[in-house]
């Protein structure tokens, strides 16, 4: 078999049902570290034979100490065919691998075109202008036309509005702000505080920068006491240079359903936003887009009405297993089962569900992208699955789980879940499981 000694993934290399489906807006994923990599065959490549997988499987299991908190379920990617399942219908704490289900759930209800829109409204007193979030949560003060996804900005807003302002004769405006699109709690049912101290997520508002980061550059930055209002002085700023003359300091406002849009700023889309949630395991994303699914279906915009309608999604979708309480996985509360987030890979990669596909494309891949980045390294046990393994990984306390595709030594395409609720689970013992799919010529 042809080997490469360097492997270049792109997300849209997953599996030839996937390469059917709809590409969405992205660009390459970096190459992958990894020596003496299988060229991923064609259709016909050889099977995998289950006896053989599970005395694959059996040692690093054995080894890993876990014991019964195991739970697993592998399939063949094209054929479906079960091939290896241990305790797979058993709803567990599934950590970050939540944002497959909250993926798929918002791409089925809102798709992948869709946008969330940031706006600047007449306020109700006279010169007052409110500043309406929406739910984008990647919002962010100065422009970077570089980056990629391209996010709005609270410059570019600013400088329409001035525009607007400017047209109507007015120089001098109040800033308010409209927090309003969310009910219900800021923190979920089974969050501990301590997520917000450390970084990990913001208390959800409708009305953030940067998922609420003192510096948007460090995924655990330290988060602002109150998004709304720092993003309303942000905007104060803003317009200042735009050249308006702003009075006093932002406050709350309720914008009126009839008030005139004075400029508005779009999100990326919802594909691109679930690529970034699932890569880079962004929780204020997650809980945004859970949000979205909510308000398309007509619920509450609430963590309760966002469960409430992934839930829905799920039952029309006949997906058994899920129970969630919020959309990034941070609640202790939600149980999903390991049969069920290999299944709704599965549907992602149906060229009849391509609205599915960015799913998959997010997944990060070992030792290139995202929260595998820095795993799968040569000196470690788990190094052959590095470029040929793509998941999304989950971490709790008690807790770690690994959910994606792997191609083994022959070439075949595997779609697995490892869900580990036990004092022992690991995220290294959890990457030997799927660099041992990886490393099995098992036909």
């Amino acid at each position: 078999m042809a080997l490469l000694n360097v492997f270049v993934l792109t997300t849209g290399l997953v599996a030839r049902d996937v390469i059917a489906a709809r590409p969405p807006e992205t660009v390459p994923f970096p190459v992958a570290d990894a020596e003496t990599v299988p060229l991923p065959a064609a259709a016909d490549a050889a099977t995998v034979d289950p006896a053989r997988l599970a005395d694959k499987l059996d040692d690093p299991m054995a080894l890993s100490g876990i014991g019964e908190g195991l739970s697993a379920y592998v399939v063949d990617a094209e054929t479906h065919q079960e091939l290896y399942a241990r305790d797979e219908s058993t709803g567990v704490v599934p950590a970050s691998t939540t944002k497959v289900v909250t993926a798929v759930a918002v791409l089925h209800s809102v798709g992948p075109d869709a946008r969330i829109t940031t706006e600047v409204v007449q306020g109700a007193a006279p010169g007052e202008v409110v500043l309406v979030g929406a739910g984008d949560t990647t919002l962010t003060e100065t422009a970077d036309p570089d980056r990629y996804p391209r996010l709005a900005s609270l410059e570019e807003l600013a400088a329409d509005t001035a525009d607007a302002l400017e047209a109507a004769g007015v120089t001098s405006v109040r800033v308010g702000y409209d927090d309003s699109a969310y009910s219900g709690e800021a923190l979920a049912p089974g969050w501990k505080q301590g997520y917000i101290d450390e970084g990990s997520t913001a208390a959800v508002h409708a009305l953030m920068l940067d998922g609420g980061r003192i510096d948007r550059d460090d995924k655990y930055s330290s988060r602002v006491d109150d998004p709304p209002l720092a993003a309303a002085e942000a905007f104060a700023r803003q317009l200042s240079r735009a050249g308006v003359t702003v009075e006093g300091t932002p406050r709350p406002a309720e914008a009126a359903d009839d008030a005139a849009l004075l400029a508005d700023a779009a999100s990326p889309t919802i594909s691109a936003l679930v690529e970034w949630m699932m890569t880079h395991s962004e929780n204020n994303i997650a809980e945004a887009l859970a949000r979205q699914t909510a308000l398309a279906r007509g619920m509450e915009p609430s963590f309760g009405g966002g469960a409430e309608a992934t839930h829905a999604v799920m039952a029309e979708l006949g997906v058994e297993g899920v129970r969630v309480s919020d959309g990034s996985g941070l609640s202790v509360e939600n149980r999903i089962s390991a049969e069920a987030l290999v299944e709704l890979l599965l549907l992602a990669s149906d060229p009849e569900r391509p609205e599915l596909y960015s799913t998959l494309s997010g997944l990060p891949t070992a030792r290139a992208t995202g929260s595998l980045a820095y795993r799968y390294t040569p000196d470690g046990g788990a190094a052959a699955g590095a470029g040929v393994v793509r998941a999304k990984t989950g971490t709790l306390n008690g807790v770690s789980a690994l959910t994606g595709t792997a191609y083994d030594a022959d070439g075949r395409l595997l779609v697995f879940a490892f869900v580990a609720n036990d004092p022992a689970a690991t995220g290294t013992a959890l990457d030997l499981f799927a660099a041992a799919l990886a490393e099995c010529g098992c036909s």
